[in-house]
């Protein structure tokens, strides 16, 4: 079931809310950026994200294919969220579900978590080791 979760940066300078149901899947990828920044995801429709404050302080950082924009906090550095892409035109936004506030550690370590081998550009399967992830 979709809730509210509000997140953002580490100094606060960027804000949003997102509608999300965690218990669908997260994400875990081990790509370059996503392996370097430990990343963590959620994918949700641009319709369900809302940037509450900050699109000034935000940077875009683009590598690849281009598909996504990896977006950081000016200020503090931190990557709180991306928008994508995909090839069949699919847009979406990538939250990152470390930064979404509030969050118990109990309910985190419940959820799924999908893995995926972004290294090999193989969005559809896991890679062989996940465990570093």
């Amino acid at each position: 079931m979709k809730r509210t979760y509000s997140g953002g940066c580490h100094c606060g300078a960027v804000r949003y809310e997102v509608e999300a149901d965690l218990s669908q899947g997260t994400v875990r990828c081990n790509c370059s950026i996503c392996s370097k920044g430990r990343a963590w995801l959620a994918a949700v429709s641009p319709a369900d994200f809302r940037l509450a404050q900050g699109e000034e302080n935000l940077s875009s950082y683009q590598f690849g294919a281009h598909q996504i924009r990896h977006l950081f906090c000016k200020i503090c550095g931190v990557k709180s969220f991306a928008r994508g892409g995909m090839p069949d035109g699919n847009q979406f936004i990538a939250i990152m579900v470390g930064c979404l506030d509030n969050v118990p550690d109990a309910e985190l370590a419940q959820l799924p978590i999908i893995y995926v081998d972004g290294r090999n550009d193989n969005f559809q399967s896991p890679p062989a080791e996940t465990r570093h992830l």
